[in-house]
């Protein structure tokens, strides 16, 4: 292999401690540190039932994906699954519409990001927070794979240890006082305001698309496979820690705040994790947990980045996408693929411009509705590489609970989700643009076949 091929591959330079902390971090992002105050407005203190359950759904999903990832560690994840078990036309919709998804995903962290920097200063307008961590994470991301994964274990480091933190000093407040003149809270909080499901079960279903669109970025360990030094250790472990984190992560951390601080009085925007302190009076704590959910912005900011990048380049190596997003640097990366991203998150900040307040709230929409669809494809195609294993006689690595129970359940819930989703005024609009971009992705589809239809005529001339 000469250099130049050498140059048109991803280097394998994730390390375990990598691994773990990019799926780790993929669970932990605006939607707990920043969306959650909007979830519990809806559920109550039940919302932890909301997460308990949208967590045993995502863990089916990701041991689907993992079930693929172990036996075959690509850098184009459940897009290349597709392509090989489903066919041409889902692989190529897989593909772009996880770069779609992660394109809106970054666009909604960067949005957020003003929100965090206006809590010091104010008067910066939120686009010029946005568009100066845009080349900030853009930079990082151009280095190599190995210079982003420091960079994300660290991000990812900090806002562990500080939900950790705030858990333990949660409970220091809820057991003993601790900040609250050494009189415990106690736990009166989660049923004094209405009981503990307020809203009944209404409130917990219609909780469940914020629940999820929380969850959105645990999928992003299956991108890692094709940069893991050894995935066949390092995917099973990251994946079966999926349970312990949403556990730990979201309902102890919820479970916590909701115990302190009374679901009534709570803001429905801003972070939870910030209103909480600044209401007993810690400012000091306030301000520590402001940077860390700034940090956590930027760390699923910088996720959504490389999953761009490698979503694309494996597009690229399929065929589905114009080889220009299949060059790698010397390093590694693919530089072109992450540029192309950068340039579309770039909206992001017009729209922040534009319409700060209502911003997250359309881009959790789109990137719901987008994910659900990614979910529902590596689901659908766990099911299709099964039946293709089972008539060759190979045999299945990191097999999937319960299967094919657990398979057609999770399948039936991402529906449910998106009845819910027609119910609600805010998400509704998204029902109507995802048809159109599937629609858009077949006419693409159709036109690429065309093209190399095309070229294929053109060659057979000249050879003739």
């Amino acid at each position: 292999m000469n250099a130049d091929s050498m140059n048109q591959e991803v280097k394998r330079g994730l390390k375990n401690r990598h691994i773990q902390m990019i799926a780790l971090g993929g669970a932990i992002g605006t939607g707990l540190f920043y969306g959650s105050a909007g979830v519990v407005k809806i559920a109550g203190p039940a919302i932890t039932l909301s997460y308990l359950l949208g967590g045993a759904i995502i863990f089916f999903i990701m041991r689907a994906l993992g079930e693929m990832a172990v036996d075959q560690p690509v850098s184009g994840s459940f897009s290349q699954y597709a392509y090989q078990y489903w066919g041409e036309l889902p692989g190529f919709i897989a593909g772009w519409n996880y770069w779609f998804n992660y394109v809106v995903v970054g666009m909604a962290e960067l949005s957020v990001v003003g929100a965090y920097i206006n809590y010091w200063l104010p008067d910066i307008p939120t686009w010029i927070s946005a568009l100066v961590c845009l080349v900030i994470i853009t930079l990082i991301n151009l280095v190599n794979v190995k210079f982003y994964g420091e960079f994300e274990f660290w991000f990812a480091l900090i806002k562990v240890l500080a939900i950790v933190g705030m858990i333990v000093f949660g409970l220091g407040m809820i057991l003993f006082g601790i900040g609250n003149g050494g009189n415990p809270i106690g736990i009166a909080n989660l049923w004094s305001h209405g009981g503990f499901l307020p809203n009944g079960l209404e409130g917990i279903v219609m909780s469940l698309v914020l629940v999820m669109f929380s969850f959105g970025g645990v999928e992003l360990v299956g991108i890692t496979a094709g940069e893991a030094e050894n995935p066949k250790k390092t995917i099973p472990q990251a994946i079966n820690q999926v349970v312990w984190r949403i556990l730990l992560f979201y309902i102890g951390a919820m479970g916590v705040i909701l115990a302190i601080f009374p679901w009534t009085e709570m803001a429905s925007t801003g972070s939870p994790f910030v209103q909480i302190f600044t209401h007993v009076g810690i400012s000091s704590a306030a301000n520590l947990l402001n940077f860390v959910v700034l940090t956590a912005a930027l760390s699923a900011y910088n996720s959504a980045l490389y999953s761009n990048g490698r979503i694309l380049y494996g597009l690229a190596a399929q065929g589905n996408a114009p080889k220009f997003f299949g060059k790698v640097n010397a390093s590694g990366t693919p530089v072109n693929a992450i540029l192309v991203s950068t340039a579309f998150t770039l909206l992001v900040v017009l729209i922040s411009y534009l319409n700060p307040e209502k911003v997250f709230m359309y881009l959790m929409a789109l990137a719901t509705i987008s994910i659900i669809i990614n979910w529902a494809i590596i689901l659908i195609v766990q099911l299709k590489s099964r039946q293709q294993k089972a008539l060759a006689k190979q045999p299945v690595l990191f097999k999937m609970p319960l299967y094919p129970l657990s398979t057609y359940l999770s399948l039936a819930f991402l529906v449910a989700v998106v009845c819910i989703m027609a119910l609600m005024p805010d998400m509704v609009f998204s029902l109507y643009i995802a048809p159109l971009w599937l629609f858009c992705l077949y006419l693409g589809h159709k036109a690429k076949k065309a093209a190399q239809k095309n070229r294929a005529s053109v060659s057979e001339e000249k050879v003739g």
